[in-house]
């Protein structure tokens, strides 16, 4: 396992959940979301489901592509157009806080099967072990 920082974005105590991003791409993520205003809008009623516990697999869902990466998930974004995809990692604290934490991203996934590209980047987020912090 890696160990990483990552800080977090939106929290809730009253659903003990928490919307997390990875310290080292931390800037490429969320320049990259703020480039483009419907890019943001969306990110943010994403971040805002799942905040609240509504998981619609449309949106974030789990990308089980073998054992190992039991604990990735994908914010999915305009899939029909851009196809965003932000690599997640699920994970609890001992004090049973929920953290989504956004590990990479890529800009567009240009097939609906998972290729070697995407794969090696689900495989890279499962590796990640997370120290989660506030700002």
């Amino acid at each position: 396992m890696e160990k990483r920082k990552a800080y977090i974005i939106k929290s809730s105590s009253v659903t003990r959940r928490a919307v997390c991003v990875d310290a080292l791409n931390e800037d490429e993520i969320l320049s990259f979301l703020r480039e483009d205003e419907t890019r943001i809008k969306k990110f943010n009623h994403v971040i805002e489901l799942l905040i609240q516990g509504i998981r619609v697999s449309e949106l974030y869902d789990k990308e089980d592509i073998d054992e190992s990466c039991k604990d990735v998930t994908a914010i999915k974004m305009f899939k029909t157009g851009q196809n965003i995809r932000l690599y997640c990692k699920e994970q609890k604290d001992n004090s049973g806080t929920f953290y989504v934490i956004i590990g990479e991203l890529l800009k567009k996934k240009k097939s609906n099967k998972n290729t070697a590209k995407e794969k090696s980047l689900i495989s890279k987020v499962s590796k990640y072990e997370y120290e989660v912090a506030e700002r």
